[in-house]
């Protein structure tokens, strides 16, 4: 009776993990959906304030007589701002990669922990279950699995740690070419005050 018991719970349990497995798989799809879609409406702003751009620069550009003139307009005002339109194209983009990538962080890391759950019941069912005189047995392979559990989770953090370090490099990085672009504004005012 108790083997009908424990067969029906394990399969049981094996149906709400597959449930879960499947919801968390739905949630991964809908979080990249919505990135996606998010990227797609960026391309589509910053297509049309590129094309407005250039008609502006156009129309400016057609009022200029003196080819020198034209040439230091282009040069100053048109790649400064094209330079600065990327910027913030690039800058919208890691936004939405960045909160994508803590959702399904959040996501790998709720999966993650309800297999560790998972399989730690797994072994103490298999543990309390083992036949008379395997205690010795049962033991070691307690203790391993304990000490395979605990490096597990030391390469996670350290996979973590490296991880965060990285979006730390790319936030700064973002940042400097941010600044940069920025600073190349007021040569931009300079320019077209001709």
């Amino acid at each position: 009776m108790r083997k009908n018991s424990s067969r029906s719970s394990a399969d049981f349990n094996a149906s709400v993990r597959q449930q879960q497995a499947i919801q968390s798989g739905q949630e991964i799809a809908q979080s990249t959906i919505k990135s996606a879609q998010l990227i797609a409406q960026i391309n589509q702003e910053a297509a049309q304030q590129m094309a407005q751009a250039f008609q502006e620069k156009v129309t400016e550009l057609l009022k200029v007589k003196n080819p020198q003139e034209a040439f230091e307009l282009i040069q100053a005002q048109v790649l400064q701002d094209a330079a600065a339109q990327v910027s913030e194209y690039q800058s919208k983009v890691a936004h939405v990669m960045k909160s994508n990538h803590q959702e399904l962080a959040r996501l790998a890391e709720s999966l993650i922990q309800q297999s560790k759950n998972d399989l730690i019941h797994f072994v103490n069912d298999a543990t309390a279950n083992a036949p008379a005189g395997s205690e010795p047995y049962a033991s070691v392979f307690k203790m391993a699995f304990s000490q395979a559990l605990q490096n597990f989770e030391l390469i996670r953090a350290s996979t973590a740690d490296s991880f965060a370090n990285f979006e730390k490099s790319v936030e700064n990085m973002n940042h400097f070419f941010e600044q940069d672009s920025g600073n190349a504004r007021p040569s931009n005012k300079r320019h077209s005050k001709r």
